[in-house]
Order: structure tokens, then sequence, then C-alpha cells
């Protein structure tokens, strides 16, 4: 498709709770949506950037910044692009993952609407629906986590993801165990907060028999991670480590995870996410999909996305109601703990005006 014009919104989203992980605490996800249009269609991406630069390098504001001044000009330069060349388009410009994800996302659910593909096909997705996990936030209680966890498995979710960080880690796991039972899938995600001198205090969680501990290290210390990984029984995942399928492949050939969680977001967009998980299943490591409190849009994608066959573990494609009271597409309602896969063309799910206009706090018309 040529593109003729490209739209970047803002918008900000309420949550339904506050979402506190190890880098801080949320009240509203403030968002950047990418709008293309081209050969008479239209698609949308989402930037799963946060407002600031706390999860990751990328912050929204830079986002936006860098898709205007560069990424856009360099695709609208390249004239007719399919999505498979905008990667190789923006490659020239380092870093910046969370930008062009969205743009290729964009691209690629505009391109598909005009064939008239689903994002499940285009991907490879193997099943119409995929069993859905939720993240839970750090409490200011162990009984407040408690009703937030019954809560989750009250209304169907298969499998609990706990934040965690020093001070708030074995016993609020103990007490999960200890309430729920051992049937429950458990697992947590410490969001880089701790080192390797921790290995023996988080080797205190490994008789609570964890599917697995999350990015318990800081990123770029892989070897740490391979370090950690001999001296405790809970398998380490990786995430924030995970930029693409080349660090996918060199973190297992180094013994630093034995799962893999993959952001599309954080690996520069959905296809090179398919890339990652052709890597992990060709070398045994069993992968999930991540999640970045995305709109009814980002959920989408993820869905389709966590129906490819490596995709063996719950993902974090909660239902809409996790996070908005009211999402700007069509909810997603999670219905005996799984979510439908989308099958319509493209992302399946289009912006519900209204909503999107009530949420929005700024846009800008790009050229094409």
């Amino acid at each position: 498709m040529k593109l003729t014009g490209v739209q970047l919104r803002r918008i900000s989203m309420p949550l339904v709770s506050p979402f506190r992980t190890s880098f801080g605490t949320q009240t509203t996800r403030e968002l950047l949506l990418v709008g293309v249009v081209g050969d008479d269609v239209e698609g949308w991406g989402e930037c799963v950037a946060m407002a600031d630069p706390l999860y990751s390098p990328e912050y929204l504001d830079a986002a936006a910044d860098v898709l205007r001044r560069f990424l856009v000009p360099a695709v609208r330069a390249a004239g007719s692009v399919t999505a498979p060349d905008v990667a190789r388009v923006l490659s020239p410009f380092k870093g910046h993952q969370m930008a062009k994800a969205a743009l290729e996302m964009a691209v690629l659910d505009a391109e598909l609407r005009t064939g008239g593909r689903s994002f499940a096909r285009e991907l490879g997705a193997v099943h119409d629906r995929v069993p859905c996990g939720v993240s839970v936030g750090i409490m200011d209680s162990i009984p407040q986590l408690l009703d937030a966890v019954g809560g989750y498995l009250d209304e169907g979710y298969v499998r609990i993801k706990l934040k965690i960080e020093p001070g708030w880690d074995v016993e609020p796991v103990r007490a999960v165990r200890e309430r729920f039972g051992d049937d429950v899938l458990l697992q947590v995600d410490a969001n880089t907060a701790y080192s390797v001198g921790d290995a023996r205090h988080l080797a205190r969680l490994d008789p609570f028999d964890l599917l697995l501990i999350e990015q318990p290290l800081d990123e770029d210390d892989i070897l740490g991670h391979a370090e950690l990984a001999r001296q405790i029984t809970t398998p380490v995942c990786l995430d924030e480590s995970i930029t693409s399928a080349r660090a996918a492949a060199a973190a297992i050939r180094l013994d630093a995870c034995r799962i893999v969680n993959i952001k599309p977001g954080r690996v520069g967009g959905y296809l090179e996410a398919r890339r990652i998980h052709d890597v992990c299943v060709a070398h045994g490591v069993p992968v999930w999909c991540g999640g970045m409190l995305e709109t009814g849009l980002g959920r989408a994608a993820n869905v389709a996305l966590a129906a490819l066959p490596g995709f063996t573990l719950p993902g974090d494609t909660s239902g809409s109601g996790r996070y908005y009271a009211a999402d700007i597409t069509e909810p997603f309602v999670l219905r005996d703990g799984h979510l439908d896969v989308p099958t319509g063309p493209g992302l399946g799910v289009v912006p519900v005006p209204d909503r999107l206009d009530e949420v929005t706090t700024s846009i800008e018309w790009l050229p094409g």
C-alpha cells in the first residue's frame, strides 16, 4: 500500500483500579494510536510505550516525535510498501521498537483488510480461542491481594501472575498458595527488581511450585540470569531481555531462560514476534504473550498471536474489563477462562467512534 495520510492520536484511559509494579503505580493509561490511510483503506496500530521511561527507554512523547520526524517520512519515501517491508525500511533508525511496532501494526491491519485476511490467519494461528491469565499488581496488604486474586479466579481466569519486588515476594506468594491451593497456575513477575546476589532469597520461592519467575534481573544481565537459573528450581522467564529473535536465540543458548514472554511492541512488531515464536519452538522453549494494558486494538492482535502453536502457557490477554470500564472497541469478554480469536479482516475490530472521541486528548495528521 501507499500511505496517503497518517494520524497520531493520543488517548487517556482511566484504569478500573490502580496497577502497581516494581517501577511505579498507574491509575490512567496514556496511549498513542497510529492510524494509517492508503489505497482507500484504514489501519490501526497501538504504541505500548508508557508516559515515562520506566519499563523501557521508550516513552510516548519520544515515540510520537520519532514517528513524526523519521519513521513515517521513511515509509512515505519508500512508496508502495507491504507490512514486511516496514521493518527493513525503518532499520537504519536505531531502537524505538515500540514506535516501529505501532506503525508496522497499522500497515499490516490496513493490508490485511484490503485482502480480507485476519491477523490470526496471517500469523499462523491454530486455535480459535486462547486461555487467559491475569496480572495482579502489588497491593497495600495481603488481605487486599487475596481478595483480588479470589475475584479473578471467580471470573474464570486460568492463571494468576503476581507482581513482586523486594519486600513483597515470598509472603504474598505463600498467602496465595495457602488460600487457593496448589492447583492454581501461579507465576511471579519482578520487572528487573532484583540482582543475582538475591539468588538465595529468590530460592525461597521454589517450594511454591511456580510456573516461572519473570525477568528477575536487569534486562542486559543475560549472564546473571544464567547464573540465577542454576541456583533456583523455579523456571526463569525472560521478558525485557528479549528484544528480537536473535536475542531470544542467544538467551536460550546461554541457558538464561527456560520460558520466553513475547511482547510484540517490545520487539518491534508482530512479524518479529512470530519469528521469536519460531525460534523458541525450534528449541523446545514454551512462550506466552505478555500484555501492556492495551486497548481492544492491541488486545485483538495479542489474542491472534497467542493462538499460534508455541503459545502453550496462558498469557496476559485479559478481558477488557480487567483494566477499563469501557474499551475503545467492542469489549473482549472472558468466557470459560478464554477469549475468542477475532476472525474478521485485519485486527477484526475497529474503534467505536464515540468512545474513541471521549478518550482522545490530541490528534495530529501527518502527510502521506
